[in-house]
């Protein structure tokens, strides 16, 4: 059996020690330490016991909370995120999720619901409670829309198929373009379709326009002008 490493941080020491205890009762959890939330060296003592999870109260560290969290997941990219929390409040959940925190979870739920989380969150589950989750998610799609409409039109391309659309702006047909890329020519078209798809365009000419208004460029330099010819640098 996996043991999941956890680690405790919150300022209530009797809740802490409690915690621990009955955590550490059960046989696949391990509380590895406990520590305060305002503690300066809590990533250098999550890089050093290497928990799977960090159980936090966040409450006393304010407006800070996303910083300390950032910090910790610097220390231990690998780590999860859990808070346990008082109440209800939507904007905290949301700030929660967008600092990466898994699972969200107030303090008034049993023990055995936070043991039922915690192992969740070992198989890649998160959870909210469903006061606050439509908000959070509400919020993130706000946050995804925003990031799409400022970021540049083939921000949503892979390498791949803007290496397909550069030989499409290039003039290159799908066959040329097989061959330099050393792929086949059913994996061009493929490529072909995923990009009018993503641009929202419906033929190869126009996403060539769009590749022209965005100045694409490629390994060789070689971009849009602005009457829509190719030169290269």
């Amino acid at each position: 059996m996996d043991v999941l490493r956890v680690l405790l941080v919150d300022d209530h020491r009797m809740l802490t020690e409690a915690l621990s205890a009955r955590l550490s009762a059960t046989p696949d959890l391990w509380v590895v330490g406990c520590c305060v939330p305002g503690d300066p060296g809590l990533p250098e003592t999550v890089g050093r016991l290497r928990p799977d999870i960090l159980l936090i109260d966040t409450q006393s560290l304010g407006t800070t909370s996303g910083e300390v969290l950032e910090r910790v997941v610097q220390a231990r990219p690998s780590i999860r995120l859990v808070v346990l929390t008082a109440g209800y409040d939507a904007a905290r959940a949301v700030d929660a999720a967008r600092a990466g925190v898994t699972a969200w979870i107030p303090k008034e739920h049993g023990i055995e619901e936070l043991i039922a989380v915690l192992r969740g969150v070992r198989r890649d589950y998160g959870w909210f409670p469903p006061q606050v989750l439509g908000a959070v998610l509400r919020e993130l799609r706000n946050d995804v829309r925003q990031a799409r409409e400022q970021s540049g039109p083939l921000d949503v391309l892979s390498d791949r198929e803007r290496e397909v659309l550069l030989g499409m702006v290039a003039g290159k047909r799908g066959g040329q373009i097989a061959e330099d890329l050393v792929i086949s020519s059913q994996t061009v078209r493929t490529h072909t379709r995923s990009i009018l798809t993503k641009l929202r365009v419906h033929s190869q000419l126009e996403a060539v326009s769009v590749a022209c208004a965005a100045g694409l460029r490629g390994p060789r330099e070689q971009l849009c002008a602005t009457d829509g010819s190719t030169v290269t640098r």
